[in-house]
C-alpha cells in the first residue's frame, strides 16, 4: 500500500507495516510496489 506522509510517498506492508522505502514521486513508489508483487509471487511459484 502506498500512503502519503509529510509530502513524500511511503510503500507500507499491508499486514505489518513495515516501510519499504520512501520516494518523492507516486510513479517512483508505484515502481516499487510492483517489484515487491513480482518477488513475492515469484517466491511462491518457487515453493511448489
Amino acid at each position: 500500500m502506498i500512503k502519503k506522509i509529510k509530502g513524500l510517498y511511503v510503500v507500507l506492508s499491508e499486514k505489518t507495516g513495515r516501510r519499504f522505502g520512501t520516494y518523492k514521486t507516486l510513479a517512483e513508489a508505484k515502481k516499487r510496489l510492483r517489484q515487491i508483487e513480482f518477488f513475492k509471487h515469484l517466491a511462491k511459484k518457487k515453493s511448489k
